[in-house]
């Protein structure tokens, strides 16, 4: 499936040169929306309807903010999407491929191959904010943060016991220290403002980060 891409802002997904980007051709039959600002890109595009499929690259929001909501009915050739990525770690090879109640099924399936055709993997999903695995994993982080803060264990240990135990290859403490507390906070911040469940109030070291990261 061939597609275009259209670049706005830095892109999270797709920091650095990948097959995905390379892929790309002018006038192809789908259009991608890359970068922060892919949002205020696709609301200035024209003839969405003339492609397969349109992909905007999202951040923790919910594709309806671009698309609009209409009663439960929304749906189109549009797609939303984001390559998993954990603060300022690498892209990891996972899609969350984003769609909505009456999202056209062709769409849908050119989306996923143009995705997998660069080597991708594709989890598809509905339209929530921070769709699959941020709402899996920040409460966990959070929990974790509080834990250290509650004296529990040192980080150290905390780690140990969650890698030793469950089989992580590595602890909360240790990744979010590596990838940054600071965006663990923004993240956090966000699922809370839109979900207003107490477990993705961000945790008081992360918040700690982010005032500090500000302020540097």
């Amino acid at each position: 499936m061939s597609y275009e891409i259209v670049k706005s802002g830095q892109s999270k997904s797709f920091p650095a040169d990948h097959d995905f980007t390379r892929g790309a051709v002018e006038g192809g039959k789908g259009l991608c929306y890359l970068g922060t600002d892919a949002g205020q890109a696709y609301a200035k595009g024209t003839e969405h309807h003339t492609r397969v499929f349109v992909a905007i690259e999202l951040d923790t929001e919910c594709l309806g903010l671009h698309t609009g909501e209409e009663s439960g009915l929304e749906g189109s050739n549009v797609v939303g999407f984001a390559r998993y990525r954990l603060g300022k770690g690498e892209p990891t090879s996972l899609v969350e491929l984003v769609k909505q109640p009456n999202t056209n099924s062709e769409a849908l399936d050119a989306a996923k191959m143009a995705f997998e055709a660069a080597n991708l993997n594709v989890a598809i999903c509905n339209d929530f904010p921070g769709r699959i695995i941020d709402r899996l994993i920040r409460p966990y982080f959070n929990a974790a943060l509080r834990r250290l803060d509650e004296k529990l264990a040192s980080a150290a240990d905390l780690d140990k016991t969650l890698c030793l135990g469950l089989g992580y290859p590595e602890g909360p403490i240790a990744l979010l220290e590596r990838t940054g507390l600071a965006d663990h906070c923004r993240v956090t911040r966000a699922l809370f403002e839109s979900l207003g469940q107490e477990a993705y109030s961000p945790a008081r070291r992360a918040v700690v980060a982010a005032e500090r990261a500000r302020n540097s």
